[in-house]
């Protein structure tokens, strides 16, 4: 069955077109369709049997665009057809009966007449607004909701289609995304990609999705990855674990670090992501700079989806991290994040900026996500009334506001938001809602907090997890 997400080539590559589609096939792509009308025609066989190679190193499905005699010459897994193209009939007898086909389709009634006809699949679109095409109709969520109800085939889902628009196009029943500049427009084809996979793990069964934490240990249980494992699993995800470092430590402060050989963190990030793999990381507290430069190479060669919580300062406001490994953080773990989240102290930290209202906060993340951040939640716990939290995604922002509870076992609230997030990630929510649901699991785990300890307690994550999954999730 054709499912996952779907990547269409462009033809404005300037040579990068097969680099481009490696990265988005290490991301998850499933299936490859080779757009090429324009393109002469010795060299649009050689870039398509270059692709079809391509496509089989990673057990992907390539698929030409209109043309069933060039997918029949180099044995591609099918063709695609626009409604002005060849009739189905045309095109099977020129590949056979083992080969896909599908049809563009942009009503119920089209995609009918496309299974009628033999389709294998069809797409339907623009669902959203598209600027690819200037004739493209919209037809939206509600047309291929009936579509899905009226076809047996699968469903494709085409057209101005960002992460959110693809959950919410799966909901409506499509059975694969298909993106364009999406992913071959973005600077990072590879993580793009697996942004958009990583939605197709929404209907998996428990433990859905897997999430590796790479922290410190807290032999209190509240913070670290203890707090992370806690969160992971409650939530209903698979969690490994790469300690940094041992702390022996209470309600009532540390008593002592002792951090762990950076060989070893390399060590012990291989053995788990060679074997088990991970849908995202978590990243806390990191120690010092050999540690941090290991783990940030480790997430760009991988190409990995990494929640960055940038422990750097305590809540004391003493810093937990030397000069190298405080430049390790700004200048090679941030370019590396999916998503950071760091705090208002560690906001000044990296940017110089002191924010003190909403409108500094969004400055200062604007100056991180310059600093090579994909997407920034700066958290607003330190300022007074309401916790407002600013997340930015690329040039969009949002103000998202909770309530504030009067109680001092807040201890391991960041470890337990940033693992909340990887995890939601990890189970298919696109980065607004599992923010949101992060946001929401951590006011459940601090409002019904109990006293553990004669100092800062821990927030109460078990009865947190119960409440949150008897939820309706957010819509919007």
């Amino acid at each position: 069955m054709l499912s996952g997400l779907y990547l269409i080539t462009d033809n404005n590559q300037d040579g990068k077109l097969l680099t481009k589609v490696k990265a988005a096939l290490t991301g998850g792509a499933k299936t490859v369709q080779y757009r090429a009308k324009d393109i002469l025609p010795d060299e649009r066989r050689e870039m398509a049997e270059n692709l079809k190679n391509l496509c089989s190193e990673y057990e992907a499905r390539l698929i030409i665009n209109d043309l069933p005699e060039l997918a029949h010459d180099i044995d591609a897994d099918g063709v695609h057809l626009g409604q002005e193209d060849m009739s189905i009939i045309q095109a099977r007898q020129i590949l056979g009966h083992q080969k896909l086909i599908g049809v563009s389709t942009h009503s119920v009634d089209e995609a009918l007449k496309a299974e009628a006809h033999g389709a294998d699949y069809i797409a339907i679109g623009s669902i959203f607004p598209t600027g690819s095409k200037e004739d493209t109709s919209l037809v939206g969520l509600k047309t291929l909701s009936k579509v899905r109800k009226a076809v047996r085939i699968p469903v494709v889902a085409i057209g101005g289609i960002t992460p959110d628009g693809a959950f919410e196009a799966l909901e409506a029943g499509a059975d694969a995304i298909a993106v364009i500049s999406g992913i071959m427009a973005d600077a990072d084809p590879a993580r793009a990609a697996k942004e958009y996979s990583l939605l197709f793990n929404r209907n998996n069964s428990v433990p859905n999705g897997k999430v590796l934490t790479i922290a410190g240990s807290d032999s209190s249980g509240g913070a670290g990855i203890q707090a992370d494992i806690k969160t992971i699993t409650l939530l209903g995800s698979y969690a490994s674990s790469v300690l940094t470092a041992l702390t022996a430590q209470n309600t009532l402060g540390v008593a002592e670090t002792y951090v762990v050989n950076s060989d070893f963190v390399l060590k012990q990030i291989d053995t788990v992501l060679d074997d088990i793999g991970a849908d995202t990381i978590k990243t806390g507290m990191l120690s010092w700079g050999g540690i941090v430069s290991r783990v940030a190479r480790v997430i760009e060669e991988r190409s990995l989806l990494a929640v960055v919580d940038p422990v750097m300062v305590a809540k004391g406001g003493e810093s937990l991290l030397d000069v190298e490994a405080h430049d390790s953080v700004i200048f090679r773990l941030l370019p590396q994040s999916y998503l950071l989240t760091p705090n208002l102290p560690e906001v000044e930290v990296m940017t110089g900026i002191e924010p003190r209202t909403v409108e500094e906060m969004i400055e200062a993340g604007r100056n991180l996500q310059e600093l090579g951040a994909r997407n920034v939640l700066i958290k607003g716990g330190h300022l007074s009334g309401d916790a407002t939290d600013v997340l930015l995604m690329g040039d969009t922002e949002h103000q998202l506001t909770s309530q504030r509870f009067d109680t001092i076992n807040t201890h391991g609230t960041g470890c337990t938001l940033s693992a909340a997030i990887a995890t939601f990630l990890a189970q298919g929510y696109p980065l607004k809602r599992a923010v949101e649901r992060g946001k929401r699991f951590v006011s459940l785990a601090i409002e019904h907090s109990v006293q553990i300890g004669r100092g800062h307690g821990p927030v109460n994550h078990i009865q947190a997890a119960m409440l949150l999954l008897h939820e309706q999730a957010p819509i919007d």
